[in-house]
C-alpha cells in the first residue's frame, strides 16, 4: 500500500474501522495504530511488530468525552487535562466490560491514555471514534521511524502510511499511574514530578 498525504485521510481512516493497521504521524515518532475496540486489529499490531499480544499497547486520545465511556473514574483525569496535547501518559482503571480489546487493557485492569500534540493525529483519532491504539513504527528491538520512508522501509508496501513529514524523536511521555494513591511517576519525562504536584 502507498505512502498517503494528509488530504487522503480518508483512506486510512477507511482501513482503521474495518479493522486494518495503518502508521500515522504523532507528535514525537510514526506510530502503527488500530482500532482499541477491535481485538483482531490490536492483536494484528502486535504481530506485525513482533512484539508478545499480551504487553500491553497505550490507547491515544482526543478528547476527554470520548475517553470517558472506557474509563472506571473518568474524574480522575480532571487533575492532568492541563497538560495535554502533550507527552504525559497517564494510567487509569478501565471500566469493567469496556468494549476495549483485551490486550490494551493490563491484568491489574489498567490502560495508559495520552493526548498526542499533532493535529493530523488527532483528526485520524477523531474519526474513528476518539481514540486508538498507537505504538512507536518500528518492529520489537529497532529505533522508532521518525519519517514515512523510514515506516515503509521497516514494515514494506503492506502497511498504508499516512505521511505528516519527519517527526522530531525527543523525550519519551512521562508516565503517571493514577490508579494507585497517592499517584507513581513511572517513567519521567519532560513533564516532571514536580510540575505533577508529586515531588
Amino acid at each position: 500500500m502507498p505512502i498517503v498525504q494528509p488530504d487522503r485521510v480518508d483512506l486510512v481512516v477507511r482501513k482503521l474501522l474495518s479493522g486494518g493497521v495503518v502508521a500515522i504521524p504523532t507528535d514525537t515518532v510514526y506510530g502503527v495504530a488500530a482500532l482499541a475496540t477491535h481485538a483482531d486489529a490490536v492483536r494484528a499490531l502486535a504481530h506485525l511488530k513482533g512484539r508478545a499480544e499480551d504487553q500491553p499497547v497505550a490507547v491515544l486520545f482526543d478528547s476527554g468525552a470520548a475517553l470517558a465511556p472506557y474509563l472506571h473514574d473518568p474524574e480522575v483525569l480532571d487533575r492532568v487535562m492541563r497538560f495535554w496535547p502533550g507527552a504525559l501518559t497517564v494510567v487509569v482503571r478501565a471500566r469493567a466490560e469496556s468494549g476495549l480489546a483485551h490486550t490494551i487493557v493490563t491484568d491489574a485492569g489498567t490502560i495508559g491514555v495520552r493526548k498526542p500534540d499533532d493535529q493530523i493525529a488527532r483528526i485520524v483519532i477523531r474519526e474513528c471514534g476518539g481514540l486508538l491504539a498507537v505504538t512507536s513504527a518500528n518492529r520489537h528491538g529497532h529505533p522508532p521511524a521518525t519519517t514515512a520512508e523510514e515506516v515503509a522501509v521497516e514494515f514494506g508496501s503492506g502497511l498504508l502510511v499516512l505521511d505528516g513529514g519527519p517527526r522530531l524523536g525527543g523525550v519519551a511521555s512521562t508516565v503517571v499511574d493514577l490508579s494507585v494513591e497517592p499517584p507513581r511517576i513511572l517513567r519521567e519525562g519532560p513533564i516532571t514530578a514536580a510540575d505533577l504536584g508529586l515531588a
